[in-house]
């Protein structure tokens, strides 16, 4: 028997095929111990995999929330710069990554439907067979034991039976053989042994049936019952490790199926970034910023070096640096900072100080306060300077500076430079005939519905479509007038654009010299922008542009107006402080020029240089009126 076992033990190493039921049949506790390790490896291996869906799902969800935060935001501003190649690049890519999140959660809904509810499941079938075999091993065990306890108790009493025949026999020899015995007691005596053997012989019998009722429930628990249900287990315990195997098999192939969708967009990405074109950029940036003016000539010498006398009279003085100032800011006005007009608007109109008690400066700690003005209106401080034609003009280029700087604004886009302007109105010419297609579209359907239902009155009142077709008609009249309106505009702006174009070459051609090719000074005004962002698109001559420039900011305009007149001198008496806006500074015993008389309300216009003028309390300065002396000073 033994024998036969070992030879099975090399063939299970040989042939890789062992049955527990053989090798096995002492080691019940152990089996126990390995597959309940079994069933916690199980358990594990399947929280692992929920744990990686999880983080496939968080990953996911990451991923769409990033594709989702930069994707294009409708009616914002990212919508302009979506047409160069690297923002569609870069949409495109958001929408490849979009899609490439999508599979990440095919992923974690693989691995929860394909892995983990399947071991779940299996885990609790698992127990449940587990707890069956062993219940049976343990029922097994215990009748073994109950056989052999039952032996041992028939084997203990047939001992002990035997020693008390032994005695009873012993006890007989001793009195049959004594001759003081009665033949009473000697009967007694053999009865006794005689009782006692057969109780033996008894126990004798039982013993050997519980023998062979032990022997045969061994060779039946261990070539028969454990066998079976070890083997039971071992089959067990093998499905477990099969659908281990098969659920890592599966593991893998869920990521091996999205990987030809994740590889194409990976390719996705790819296409996207070598979409990207430079040149094409660099071109869209012309189209979106192309002002279509011409740049500016060269700026002419300004002599300097011969000092102005004051015999000079104030009007060729004024025209020589009018005309200058005019030259000048035709030619750099775009690098110029102005003072705006609220500045150049704004003058005292509360009392002003009191002269101080003392002439000296040291009379007053801070000196005297400058007067707080109190804000008036617009209209009202316009009121005083729009006297002439060219005033008004300039207020209407202040109208339009406002209205690009509160983003109002025009409705033919007169307010941008020629090109972007020609742009602009042909998109919105586009838009138009969009809606005047899709409005006839409709009128075309209402017709055919009316149509069928004057056939077939049945299906409908045909008198019911009139009201949608009458406003259908009034919105299409109102759409083609506008396109009309902005075919007009457009008409117009291309013609200018033409015949600029010609002038530039014309101009081109006639300003380069014969030897070097070298362009001589320009004095020619262009079309140019404004400070403000506002545009002119009328003919580039000085006069012209002096005169009828719908694109100049109303502070330049207003700088462009000749300087009050002289009217006299006057002298500081006391020292004053100019802080609010409109006044100006002096110091005891300074000369300065009066150029506006006191009108009642306590102050005096005065100028320092050409650059510096403003009030000054009357109170503060003695005058020296003299209409001869007009202009016979040149400024300090």
């Amino acid at each position: 028997m033994h024998s036969n076992r070992g030879l099975s033990r090399r063939n299970c190493l040989d042939t890789m095929s062992c049955s527990w039921g053989t090798e096995l049949w002492d080691q019940f506790d152990n089996l126990e111990k390995h597959t309940q390790w079994g069933i916690e490896f199980l358990e594990r291996y399947t929280k692992f995999v929920k744990e990686r869906s999880e983080i496939e799902q968080s990953y996911a969800k990451q991923i769409r929330n990033l594709s989702k935060k930069y994707q294009l935001k409708k009616n914002s501003k990212e919508e302009e710069e979506f047409k160069y190649t690297t923002s569609r690049a870069f949409l495109m890519t958001l929408n490849e990554l979009n899609d490439y999140s999508g599979q990440h959660e095919v992923i974690a809904e693989n691995l929860s439907t394909q892995i983990i509810a399947e071991l779940s499941r299996y885990t609790q079938e698992l127990k449940a067979e587990r707890k069956s075999h062993f219940h049976d091993g343990r029922r097994a065990q215990q009748h073994i034991e109950n056989s052999w306890k039952q032996l041992e108790s028939s084997k203990r009493r047939f001992e002990r039976d035997c020693k008390e025949a032994d005695r009873a026999q012993h006890y007989f020899d001793k009195m049959d053989a004594d001759i003081n015995v009665t033949k009473a007691d000697v009967e007694k005596a053999k009865q006794q042994a005689q009782m006692r053997h057969q109780v033996a012989e008894d126990s004798k019998n039982e013993y050997l049936t519980y023998l062979q009722k032990f022997n045969k429930d061994q060779h039946e628990h261990y070539y028969t019952l454990i066998p079976h249900i070890f083997q039971r287990i071992q089959e067990m315990e093998e499905r477990r490790v099969g659908r281990v195997r098969e659920s890592m098999r599966v593991y893998t192939e869920v990521e091996r199926k999205v990987l030809p969708i994740v590889s194409k967009c990976l390719d996705g990405m790819t296409k996207a970034a070598e979409s990207i074109e430079p040149k094409m950029d660099s071109k869209q940036v012309v189209e979106s910023y192309k002002s279509g003016f011409e740049p500016p000539g060269d700026v002419e010498f300004e002599d300097y070096s011969v000092s102005m006398k004051r015999a000079v009279s104030e009007s060729s003085f004024l025209n020589a640096r009018g005309e200058s100032r005019r030259r000048s800011r035709s030619k750099l006005w775009p690098l110029l900072k102005r003072n705006k007009l609220m500045s150049l608007l704004a003058s005292p109109r509360q009392p002003p100080p009191p002269p101080p008690t003392s002439p000296s400066p040291d009379g007053l700690p801070n000196g005297p306060q400058s007067p707080q003005q109190p804000k008036e209106p617009l209209s009202q401080r316009l009121n005083d300077f729009m006297g002439t034609k060219h005033k008004m003009h300039c207020l209407r280029s202040l109208k339009r500076g406002l209205s690009l700087k509160l983003g109002t604004g025009q409705e033919d886009y007169s307010h941008l430079p020629p090109e972007q302007r020609r742009k602009k109105l042909q998109a919105k010419l586009n838009d138009i005939n969009k809606d005047i297609q899709k409005e006839m579209d409709q009128r075309d359907a209402l017709t055919k519905m009316k149509d069928v239902y004057i056939k077939n009155p049945h299906l409908g009142d045909p008198d019911s479509i009139d009201p949608r077709l009458e406003e259908i008609t009034q919105s299409l009249e109102k759409l083609q007038l506008e396109a009309q309106k902005f075919e007009g505009w457009l008409t117009e702006v291309e013609r200018k654009l033409l015949e600029k174009g010609s002038e530039s070459q014309r101009r081109q051609s006639s300003h380069f010299d014969s030897q070097g090719n070298t362009p001589l000074t320009n004095n020619y005004g262009q079309s140019r922008e404004s400070p403000d962002g506002s545009y002119t698109e009328d003919p580039s001559t000085e006069s012209t542009m002096q005169i009828k420039s719908r694109s100049t900011e109303f502070d330049e305009e207003f700088d462009e107006e000749e300087p009050l007149p002289t009217i006299g001198t006057c002298k500081a008496l006391y020292p004053f402080e100019g802080q609010n806006e409109g006044t100006i500074s002096m110091a005891e015993g300074e000369m300065l020029y009066v150029i506006e008389e006191d009108k009642g309300d306590g102050w005096t216009r005065v100028r320092r240089n050409e650059d510096e003028e403003g009030y000054v309390p009357t109170s503060y300065i003695k005058l020296f009126l003299d209409t001869n002396a007009k202009g016979a000073m040149t400024y300090i």
